[in-house]
């Protein structure tokens, strides 16, 4: 798939010459970079859940008790 964005001049620039700072290209740098913005709100709404979770019900275990019901000790 092909994607277009539309840039300003400074913008261009700007992104050219971070993409060559980091070694890679404006493509790799934007696919990257989008990649890392979906995984990081995911990420979010994944840890606004669980506290939510766990503010309903705030039950904590040891490090031994989390062992032990694993059979791990």
């Amino acid at each position: 798939m092909t994607i277009s964005v539309r840039l300003n001049d400074e913008d261009t620039t700007l992104i050219q010459k971070y993409a060559e700072l980091k070694g890679m290209s404006v493509s790799e740098l934007v696919r990257q970079s989008v990649l890392e913005r979906i995984e990081d709100e995911y990420d979010l709404k994944a840890y606004e859940k669980a506290m939510a979770s766990f503010r309903a019900n705030p039950v904590t275990y040891t490090l031994d008790e989390v062992e032990q019901e694993l059979g791990l000790k």
